[in-house]
């Protein structure tokens, strides 16, 4: 599913216009971005968290010459899915 597609979908699903949908979802995305890159965790229950995580330097290797190189410390992006949403995927066996 693509961002038009899922603008649909909740244009359905909440009786709204299509370009009603197309706002909400892209001021919603705009700002789970802005909290996150701030460093802050946003926690939607049931569905997951939105964070920042730091990610150590490492050692890598030039994948057209083989030589090593050193991959410097960044921050990343997370995400973590919440219970119901794992539960939705892979329910659990009884």
């Amino acid at each position: 599913m693509n961002k038009g597609e899922l603008v649909d979908s909740i244009a359905e699903k909440a009786s709204v216009t299509k370009k009603q949908a197309d706002a909400v979802l892209t001021a919603a995305l705009e700002t789970i971005i802005d909290a996150v890159s701030t460093g802050d965790k946003v926690t939607l229950v049931g569905f997951g968290s939105f964070e920042s995580r730091e990610r150590k330097a490492r050692e890598g290797r030039n994948p057209k010459t083989g030589d090593k190189m050193e991959i410097p410390a960044t921050k990343v992006p997370a995400f973590s899915a919440g219970k119901l949403f794992k539960e939705k995927v892979a329910p659990p066996e009884d």
